[in-house]
Protein backbone atom coordinates (compact mmCIF):
# COMPACT_ATOMS: atom_id res chain seq x y z
CA UNK A 1 0.00 0.00 0.00
CA UNK A 2 1.52 3.84 -0.88
CA UNK A 3 1.22 6.30 1.85
CA UNK A 4 0.84 9.93 1.95
CA UNK A 5 1.23 11.91 5.10
CA UNK A 6 0.03 14.77 5.48
CA UNK A 7 1.85 17.44 7.65
CA UNK A 8 1.85 21.09 9.07
CA UNK A 9 4.14 20.76 11.74
CA UNK A 10 7.25 18.96 13.81
CA UNK A 11 6.42 15.67 12.46
CA UNK A 12 6.75 12.90 15.36
CA UNK A 13 4.21 10.88 14.15
CA UNK A 14 5.38 11.16 10.87
CA UNK A 15 8.61 9.78 12.61
CA UNK A 16 6.75 6.82 14.23
CA UNK A 17 5.18 5.83 11.10
CA UNK A 18 9.08 6.08 9.81
CA UNK A 19 10.50 4.31 12.58
CA UNK A 20 7.53 1.28 12.04
CA UNK A 21 8.64 1.38 8.09
CA UNK A 22 12.04 0.57 9.08
CA UNK A 23 11.52 -1.82 11.59
CA UNK A 24 9.30 -3.82 9.23
CA UNK A 25 6.05 -2.81 11.61
CA UNK A 26 4.32 -1.45 8.61
CA UNK A 27 4.19 -3.02 5.59
CA UNK A 28 3.10 -0.27 3.16
CA UNK A 29 5.30 2.30 2.14
CA UNK A 30 5.80 6.02 2.89
CA UNK A 31 6.09 7.45 -1.00
CA UNK A 32 5.62 11.32 -0.21
CA UNK A 33 5.46 13.79 2.85
CA UNK A 34 3.22 16.70 1.74
CA UNK A 35 2.70 20.27 3.55
CA UNK A 36 1.04 23.26 3.62
CA UNK A 37 3.97 24.73 5.45
CA UNK A 38 7.66 24.86 3.47
CA UNK A 39 9.09 25.40 7.13
CA UNK A 40 7.95 22.29 8.99
CA UNK A 41 10.28 20.25 10.40
CA UNK A 42 8.26 16.96 9.38
CA UNK A 43 9.92 17.95 6.06
CA UNK A 44 13.31 17.12 7.04
CA UNK A 45 12.08 14.07 8.89
CA UNK A 46 10.74 12.87 5.09
CA UNK A 47 13.86 13.65 3.68
CA UNK A 48 16.46 12.10 6.05
CA UNK A 49 14.65 9.21 5.21
CA UNK A 50 14.74 9.96 1.77
CA UNK A 51 11.01 10.27 1.15
CA UNK A 52 9.58 12.66 -1.61
CA UNK A 53 8.12 15.90 -0.42
CA UNK A 54 5.65 18.93 -1.54
CA UNK A 55 5.10 22.34 -0.80
CA UNK A 56 1.26 23.41 -1.37
CA UNK A 57 0.78 26.62 0.47
CA UNK A 58 -2.88 27.21 0.71
CA UNK A 59 -1.52 30.80 1.19
CA UNK A 60 -1.28 30.02 -2.97
CA UNK A 61 -4.67 29.53 -3.21
CA UNK A 62 -7.94 31.71 -3.35
CA UNK A 63 -10.20 28.84 -1.54
CA UNK A 64 -9.92 25.88 0.47
CA UNK A 65 -11.71 24.03 -3.01
CA UNK A 66 -8.63 24.74 -5.35
CA UNK A 67 -5.94 24.25 -2.38
CA UNK A 68 -7.32 20.95 -1.66
CA UNK A 69 -7.78 19.87 -5.96
CA UNK A 70 -4.06 20.97 -5.90
CA UNK A 71 -3.13 18.37 -2.82
CA UNK A 72 -5.58 15.43 -4.47
CA UNK A 73 -3.64 15.93 -7.63
CA UNK A 74 -0.34 15.56 -5.84
CA UNK A 75 -1.94 12.70 -4.24
CA UNK A 76 -3.25 10.83 -7.72
CA UNK A 77 0.63 11.75 -9.32
CA UNK A 78 1.99 9.99 -6.07
CA UNK A 79 -0.53 6.92 -6.70
CA UNK A 80 -1.41 6.68 -3.25
CA UNK A 81 -3.64 4.11 -1.78
CA UNK A 82 -3.89 6.04 2.48
CA UNK A 83 -3.42 9.32 3.23
CA UNK A 84 -2.56 9.31 7.15
CA UNK A 85 -3.16 13.17 8.84
CA UNK A 86 -0.36 13.94 10.90
CA UNK A 87 -0.40 17.09 12.77
CA UNK A 88 -2.23 18.73 9.45
CA UNK A 89 -3.48 22.13 10.19
CA UNK A 90 -6.16 22.41 7.82
CA UNK A 91 -10.25 21.63 7.78
CA UNK A 92 -10.85 19.30 4.48
CA UNK A 93 -13.64 20.18 1.98
CA UNK A 94 -16.01 17.90 2.05
CA UNK A 95 -15.17 17.11 -1.71
CA UNK A 96 -11.55 16.27 -0.88
CA UNK A 97 -12.64 13.96 2.07
CA UNK A 98 -15.25 11.77 -0.13
CA UNK A 99 -12.31 11.63 -2.98
CA UNK A 100 -10.57 9.58 -0.41
CA UNK A 101 -13.43 7.67 1.92
CA UNK A 102 -12.38 5.17 3.71
CA UNK A 103 -8.59 5.44 2.62
CA UNK A 104 -7.40 8.43 4.77
CA UNK A 105 -6.80 8.37 8.95
CA UNK A 106 -6.52 10.93 11.37
CA UNK A 107 -5.41 10.70 14.72
CA UNK A 108 -7.10 13.12 17.46
CA UNK A 109 -5.94 13.37 21.40
CA UNK A 110 -8.97 12.75 23.32
CA UNK A 111 -11.17 9.46 23.75
CA UNK A 112 -13.88 10.29 20.79
CA UNK A 113 -16.60 11.35 20.70
CA UNK A 114 -15.08 13.44 23.78
CA UNK A 115 -13.89 16.46 23.67
CA UNK A 116 -14.17 17.27 19.98
CA UNK A 117 -11.83 20.51 18.41
CA UNK A 118 -8.96 21.84 20.22
CA UNK A 119 -7.41 21.97 23.74
CA UNK A 120 -8.64 18.75 24.66
CA UNK A 121 -5.66 18.35 27.61
CA UNK A 122 -7.19 21.65 29.22
CA UNK A 123 -10.86 20.55 28.87
CA UNK A 124 -9.79 16.79 30.58
CA UNK A 125 -8.54 18.55 33.32
CA UNK A 126 -11.16 21.04 34.04
CA UNK A 127 -14.03 18.89 33.88
CA UNK A 128 -11.79 16.11 36.08
CA UNK A 129 -12.15 12.54 34.05
CA UNK A 130 -9.81 10.28 35.20
CA UNK A 131 -9.22 8.52 31.75
CA UNK A 132 -7.42 10.36 28.80
CA UNK A 133 -6.06 9.49 25.71
CA UNK A 134 -6.40 9.55 21.74
CA UNK A 135 -8.18 8.00 19.36
CA UNK A 136 -7.45 7.40 15.40
CA UNK A 137 -10.11 7.37 13.60
CA UNK A 138 -11.24 7.86 9.45
CA UNK A 139 -11.66 10.70 8.23
CA UNK A 140 -15.23 12.51 7.15
CA UNK A 141 -16.54 16.04 6.06
CA UNK A 142 -17.81 16.55 9.87
CA UNK A 143 -14.55 17.70 12.34
CA UNK A 144 -13.69 14.73 14.39
CA UNK A 145 -16.58 12.85 13.49
CA UNK A 146 -15.79 9.31 11.66
CA UNK A 147 -15.51 6.06 13.10
CA UNK A 148 -12.91 5.42 15.89
CA UNK A 149 -10.73 2.75 14.81
CA UNK A 150 -8.73 2.11 17.93
CA UNK A 151 -7.80 4.19 21.08
CA UNK A 152 -5.35 4.25 23.58
CA UNK A 153 -6.08 4.99 27.24
CA UNK A 154 -4.32 6.62 30.15
CA UNK A 155 -5.07 7.45 33.81
CA UNK A 156 -5.14 10.96 34.49
CA UNK A 157 -3.27 11.94 37.67
CA UNK A 158 -3.26 14.10 40.49
CA UNK A 159 0.02 16.01 38.99
CA UNK A 160 -0.93 16.15 35.64
CA UNK A 161 -1.00 19.18 33.88
CA UNK A 162 -1.28 20.68 30.24
CA UNK A 163 2.31 19.90 29.57
CA UNK A 164 2.55 16.31 31.35
CA UNK A 165 -0.81 15.47 29.95
CA UNK A 166 0.31 16.27 26.06
CA UNK A 167 3.67 14.56 26.56
CA UNK A 168 1.78 11.22 27.79
CA UNK A 169 -0.71 11.32 24.83
CA UNK A 170 2.15 11.97 22.18
CA UNK A 171 3.84 8.67 23.68
CA UNK A 172 0.41 6.58 22.82
CA UNK A 173 0.14 8.60 19.59
CA UNK A 174 3.15 7.19 18.65
CA UNK A 175 2.39 3.55 19.66
CA UNK A 176 -1.03 3.49 18.19
CA UNK A 177 -1.01 5.47 14.56
CA UNK A 178 1.50 3.11 13.08
CA UNK A 179 -0.45 0.10 14.50
CA UNK A 180 -3.69 1.36 12.66
CA UNK A 181 -1.70 1.92 9.44
CA UNK A 182 -0.57 -1.47 9.29
CA UNK A 183 -4.13 -3.18 9.57
CA UNK A 184 -5.15 -1.24 6.91
CA UNK A 185 -2.29 -2.03 4.72
CA UNK A 186 -2.47 -5.61 6.03
CA UNK A 187 -5.97 -6.04 5.45
CA UNK A 188 -7.55 -6.62 8.90
CA UNK A 189 -9.41 -3.45 9.03
CA UNK A 190 -11.21 -2.73 5.84
CA UNK A 191 -14.03 0.16 4.83
CA UNK A 192 -16.96 -0.87 2.87
CA UNK A 193 -19.97 1.59 2.38
CA UNK A 194 -19.61 3.79 5.07
CA UNK A 195 -18.39 1.09 7.80
CA UNK A 196 -15.10 -0.20 9.23
CA UNK A 197 -14.57 -3.98 9.42
CA UNK A 198 -11.89 -5.77 11.54
CA UNK A 199 -11.31 -9.02 10.79
CA UNK A 200 -13.86 -8.94 8.18
CA UNK A 201 -16.42 -8.41 10.76
CA UNK A 202 -18.31 -4.87 11.69
CA UNK A 203 -16.08 -3.06 13.73
CA UNK A 204 -18.40 -2.15 16.45
CA UNK A 205 -16.35 0.17 18.86
CA UNK A 206 -13.30 1.54 19.25
CA UNK A 207 -10.31 -1.37 19.58
CA UNK A 208 -9.22 0.33 22.81
CA UNK A 209 -5.10 -0.20 24.37
CA UNK A 210 -5.18 0.61 28.31
CA UNK A 211 -1.74 2.09 29.23
CA UNK A 212 -1.43 1.95 32.74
Amino acid sequence: MRIAVLVSGNGSNLQALIDAQIGKQLSGQIIGVLSNKANAYALERAENADIATAVISHKDYPNRESFDDAMHQQLLAWEIDLVILAGFMRILTPNFVSQWQGKMLNIHPSLLPFYKGINTHQRVLNTGDRLHGCTVHFVTAELDAGQSIAQSIIQVTLHDNVESLSQRVHELEHFIYPQVAEWLCNGQLTWKNGQAYFNKKPLERPIQFARF
